[in-house]
């Protein structure tokens, strides 16, 4: 584990292995005296290094912030391809676990929170539904579920062509070859195929796993606090509102930044590079 500390906050990089061989690195930032953890999700095809800015602010009041890495991305031992597949599956009960792990090692009994952007936010939903004991409280920023009738109109017909396409290219290619056309990363076919089920269903599920998530998401009840981006295309205010329909007991505070309450753009991933607002919204 190696240590460096700026500012009253400590840097760590914690290396782990799931349980069937899979090594990544899990990013830390933790101040003197937490009063609670955070474990983060990526964006699909978002390494976690990105979210340092993120979790260093957030570490700065007094929130201990793990940022967890994808399957098949940054600093993971693996790459989607036609020998290397995965989906939600191994996500969720071999990845997840064992980042949930480190961090009772490392700050046993503190309070925990899951939260995370896009993607990230919705399995941190999942993960709850597996285990709601994973964390006493949800946060979202830029985050909402893909199903194509949660979309405003503008974008709501053409979705689902777009869903059924890309499965087709992720198992043409051994894997979706995000960074050549644009979207997400080298994504494992089975991923994309979970991905794009609930896109056109509005249901989660996933391959291999006998769990009801949709039964069991509504059955969690803890806080959540979500960050809407105005100009999000990719997460209007519209599927978050979907995503959190499956959360039915969960009080929800919700709020919704454009431009000028950002200092930046109001899109997918601008905040990113000025967290400051975002940080303020869920750490207060």
């Amino acid at each position: 584990m190696d240590t460096t500390e700026t500012g009253g906050v400590r840097a760590h990089e914690l290396p782990l292995a799931a349980t069937d061989g899979h090594r990544y690195t899990l990013l830390a930032r933790t101040p003197e005296s937490a009063d609670r953890s955070l474990l983060w999700l990526p964006a699909l095809g978002v390494a976690a290094r990105h979210y340092l800015p993120f979790a260093h602010a957030l570490a700065a009041r007094g929130v201990a912030v793990f940022v967890h890495e994808w399957r098949g991305s940054g600093s993971s031992s693996l790459r989607a391809d036609r020998r290397h597949d995965w989906g939600y599956r191994e996500l969720l009960t071999t990845d997840l676990p064992a980042s949930d792990q480190a961090i009772n090692d490392l700050l046993p009994g503190l309070p925990r929170v899951i939260g995370g952007h896009s993607l990230g936010g919705q399995l941190a939903c999942c993960r709850l539904a597996l285990d709601q004991d994973a964390a006493s409280s949800l946060w979202l920023v830029a985050s909402g579920a893909p199903y194509w009738r949660a979309f405003p109109p503008r974008t709501r017909w053409w979705l689902p062509l777009a869903y059924r396409f890309l499965p087709w290219l992720a198992d043409a290619c051994g894997a979706l070859p995000g960074r050549r056309i644009g979207f997400g990363g080298n994504e494992a076919r089975g991923l994309i195929r979970d991905w794009s089920r609930t896109a056109l269903s509005g249901r989660y599920a996933a391959a291999g796993m006998e769990a009801s998530l949709d039964k069991d998401m509504a059955a969690v009840e803890v806080p959540v606090r979500a960050a809407v981006m105005a100009d999000d295309w990719l997460a209007p205010e519209s599927s978050l509102r979907f995503l959190l329909s499956k959360l039915p007991h969960s009080p929800v505070h919700a709020k919704t930044f454009d431009r000028q309450a950002l200092g930046a753009k109001a899109d997918h991933f601008a905040w990113m590079r000025e967290p400051g607002v975002a940080v303020r919204f869920l750490a207060s």
